[in-house]
């Protein structure tokens, strides 16, 4: 991890925020590379979840909102008891949940570890806020904690402003925020975060239901697969009993094994009808759905898939970080980052083998300003080839690309590929449509 942490920093994957001040604890600013990462992330979810369905719509809800919406979802009450903390596992409980914590340091204890707790605080993990202009006069508002309810409080909006019937979708992507009280593991856990969910409305039918949530469990799990995650890395955890929220049908986790252990990535998640009819009481409003069909009305159960982007970024940086040797070079130890090519931050990098050859270089050009229409391309033609080749390598660079006195002749240039080290001639003309087929295997 330290090395990790060390070459997202060096070559501008993620900063520590706020870095010239000393820093924010739990924050964390993307790079150049890192948010070209975190960008081709959130493409490739939108584009399982929202386009290649159906079924699925797109939301972009406020981040502020009005305060009812988190005592209807009982934020404001959950998110500010008395609690403490396990210092092992960081799950927290409420102080005067005597089973449930004695449960919890049984399961440490099977473990052969020794339960510890911080002190009993009243924690209010949502992140207050102030409008108005007048000082004294200022009302409440709080960062949401979840990007959950922006969904459900729109429910109704989107229902009667398309033509989806049940079941469908509404999918978002979006910065949430929480006092956390302990931030770490890199970005892991942090004070900013954003998340990419679907929540998905079903009739209320607890076969049914079932079956699609396993789908959606499936689904899931395929997408980290696809992506470059060895599948023996990843697995589902059932929550136990004492972290079944009340409302919820069932929960699973997909987990990711890290350094620091197996930990959360996303939560699938079948909630009920507990968000809209909880909308319905606060409100005042209907939140039931008409079926022109069966002339049925009733508030639809949801199905939840919740992931986190910037847990996402950092569990595939680090099933992506590799230190090998270079056989090539005489054994030279090189880093390689094996990101998929549909999340690498360039595709490809132009190189003229000879930056003091005019001809070369302007062949160069010519190449990466036509590549970069299509896709996001580097330009490199600092020192030996070699070291440009260890340079993109170190940011998951899948192919290179060399044009060299051949290219001026023949019209092809050599073309390397950074897991094999291969290197193959590609004519000029046939570029686009070989990297487009590469990324896309």
């Amino acid at each position: 991890m330290e090395k990790l942490v060390s070459l997202c920093k060096r070559r501008g994957f993620i900063y520590p925020g706020s870095d010239i001040y000393g820093g924010l604890k739990g924050t964390w600013d993307y790079g150049p590379l890192g948010s070209e990462l975190k960008f081709n992330l959130k493409q490739e979810w939108w584009k399982t979840m929202v386009r290649e369905r159906d079924d699925v719509v797109g939301l972009s809800a406020s981040i502020l909102m009005n305060p009812k919406v988190w005592e209807a979802s009982g934020h404001t009450q959950s998110f500010s008891d008395p609690l403490i903390e396990c210092k092992i596992c960081h799950q927290r409980f409420r102080a005067d949940q005597e089973d449930l914590i004695k449960e919890h340091e049984k399961q440490h204890a099977k473990k052969k570890e020794k339960a510890s707790w911080t002190e009993p605080k009243k924690f209010n993990l949502l992140v207050e806020a102030k409008l108005g202009v007048v000082e004294g006069e200022k009302s409440t508002v709080y960062l949401r904690g979840e990007i959950t309810q922006g969904v459900h409080v729109n429910f109704k909006n989107v229902l009667n402003s398309t033509r989806l019937k049940i079941p469908f979708g509404i999918a978002q992507i979006g910065k949430a925020f929480r006092n956390e009280i302990t931030p770490g593991n890199f970005t892991y856990r942090s004070i900013e975060f954003e998340q990419m969910e679907l929540q998905y409305y079903v009739k209320p039918d607890e076969k049914d239901s079932m079956k699609q949530y396993e789908i959606f469990k499936n689904i899931r799990m395929d997408w980290y697969k696809n992506l470059g995650i060895e599948k023996d890395k990843l697995r589902f955890r059932e929550h136990a009993k004492d972290e079944l929220a009340h409302y919820a049908k069932a929960a699973w986790d997909i987990e990711y094994n890290t350094p620091f252990g197996w930990k959360e990535c996303e939560g699938i998640h079948h909630r009920g009808d507990w968000d809209l009819s909880r909308h319905q009481e606060y409100s005042g409003q209907d939140m039931n759905y008409f079926d022109e069909e069966t002339k049925e009305k009733f508030i639809p159960w949801v199905l939840e898939t919740s992931g986190g982007v910037d847990r996402a970024t950092l569990f595939f940086l680090i099933e992506a970080y590799n230190e090998e040797k270079d056989s090539a070079e005489g054994g030279t130890n090189r880093v390689v980052m094996k990101l998929h090519p549909k999340l690498a931050p360039y595709k490809a990098a132009i190189f003229p083998l000879l930056k003091n050859k005019p001809e070369l270089v302007e062949k160069a050009r010519e190449i990466y300003k036509n590549l970069k229409k299509d896709f996001s391309v580097a330009w490199d033609d600092r020192g030996n080839i070699g070291k440009r080749y260890f340079s993109q390598d170190e940011i998951g660079t899948p192919f290179c690309i060399t044009v060299d006195f051949d290219t001026l002749e023949k019209n092809s240039v050599t073309v390397r590929d950074r897991d094999t080290m291969k290197q193959e001639r590609i004519e000029i003309n046939k570029l686009k449509n070989y990297l487009g087929e590469k990324i896309n295997e």
